[in-house]
């Protein structure tokens, strides 16, 4: 086949222009680092590499959401470990407030000790974090969650209901805060008992104690029990001697039915109420009426700690110089010990859900890092230049193409009419 001169010098300047343009390419390579200038330079690396660019931006926003969620958790948790701390001051103060020998200036003190920690309880229910958000305060963390009600007792909450939650992962939501109402206006219905108390109005000088439970899962214990006492005329010849009826008032339905008829009262001896048993001691007067209700009956008051406390605080500060008076506040510290013990079990509660979450994150945030690093490294090997092996190429391919020019201008000069000329 021959090859024209034409021919000839078209093919060694396309030689040499490729040669130019791929030393160009490497120059760029090189000099930025980067192997893929555009997606022309390697349609598919490219595709994957917009992929894992976009996989490596979402896992850096999920890093940043576990950061702000453990750092949420365990504000609250740390918020909860000094919650139980005062809940168990509170506990002991009830216990020594039983103590017989104490009078109405002592427990005027054990009164006043209590506001202190009721200040405390409800200064860190309103705990803030480091942007000013209140923690308790569930989607309404800029408003205060909890605030005094007017009356003097108890308090109301302010905040949302709902939760507020991070996503930390593709497929993982979590809760980050707990409302306050959920935890100083509630208690846990696996860790809560019964609580039982005596009327105000009574005038005896019974007392009732705690309750006892047989069955956690009988139905009956569901509802509210009255025990009302009166008088009844037994034996021959008849005698009257007190005695005590039980009514229950159905939850579901709101009537109420006597499930028992009147009895001989024998100070101490157990009541059974469903699958309960509850004992009353000292002397009832006729028509006075002690109570065993479920720890949550839907009635925010008989949850609501802050109630708890303030009620608790009026009867320490009442006089206890009569029968009736003592029986009175021991019936108020017995309801009362049982309604801070479910609250201080509830928190209990909440804080293990809070540990778990905690360990959830860390888990996931150990889990996001490898992933990272390994994405890291991919996107590395599809866009990043070797430089050893890139500068050794572009110094070939100069060489290469240096000799290729040399060629050239020596190969031109072989012509016939330089032959005849000479």
């Amino acid at each position: 086949m021959r090859i024209s001169s034409s021919q000839y010098f078209t093919m060694n300047v396309e030689t040499m222009s490729n040669q130019q343009a791929s030393l160009a390419n490497m120059y760029a390579q090189i000099s930025s680092g980067k192997a893929l200038q555009t997606a022309a330079d390697n349609p598919l690396g490219a595709a994957q590499a917009v992929a894992l660019t976009a996989q490596a931006s979402n896992l850096a926003q999920y890093t940043t959401n576990q950061s702000s969620a453990l750092t949420s958790l365990q504000q609250e948790d740390a918020t909860l470990t000094s919650v139980t701390t005062v809940m168990q001051s509170i506990q002991s103060l009830v216990v020594n407030a039983g103590n017989g020998t104490l009078n109405d200036t002592d427990r005027t003190s054990l009164a006043t000790q209590l506001q202190g920690y009721r200040s405390t309880l409800m200064t860190l229910a309103n705990t803030t974090d480091s942007n000013g958000n209140y923690i308790f305060a569930g989607f309404q963390g800029g408003s205060q969650p909890f605030v005094d009600n007017a009356s003097g007792v108890g308090a109301t909450y302010a905040g949302g209901p709902g939760q507020r939650q991070v996503q930390i992962s593709d497929t993982r939501t979590i809760n980050v805060a707990d409302p306050g109402s959920a935890i100083f206006q509630s208690v846990s219905s696996n860790e809560s008992t019964p609580v039982s108390a005596g009327s105000a109005a009574n005038t005896g000088s019974g007392t009732i104690g705690p309750v006892s439970v047989t069955d956690s899962s009988d139905p009956a214990n569901s509802s509210t029990y009255a025990i009302t006492f009166g008088t009844t005329t037994t034996g021959t010849p008849p005698t009257t001697v007190s005695s005590y009826s039980v009514t229950a008032q159905d939850p579901a339905t709101g009537i109420t039915t006597t499930v028992t008829p009147p009895t001989p009262y024998t100070a101490g001896d157990n009541i059974t109420l469903g699958s309960q048993t509850v004992a009353i001691s000292g002397t009832p007067a006729s028509g006075d009426t002690f109570t065993v209700a479920p720890a949550n009956t839907g009635n925010i008051s008989d949850t609501d700690i802050f109630t708890t406390l303030d009620s608790l605080v009026n009867a320490l500060k009442q006089p206890a110089d009569t029968a009736a008076g003592q029986a009175t506040l021991q019936n108020a510290l017995t309801t009362a010990g049982s309604k801070i013990s479910n609250t201080y079990n509830n928190v209990l509660t909440t804080q293990t859900a809070v540990g778990g979450r905690e360990q959830e994150v860390s888990a996931t945030q150990l889990s996001t890092q490898t992933t990272s690093t390994q994405t890291a490294s991919n996107l590395s090997d599809l866009v990043s230049v070797n430089l050893v092996s890139a500068i050794s190429q572009y110094e070939l391919t100069q060489n290469s193409l240096q000799a290729a020019q040399q060629a050239f201008a020596q190969i031109q000069k072989m012509s016939l009419f330089n032959y005849l000329s000479s």
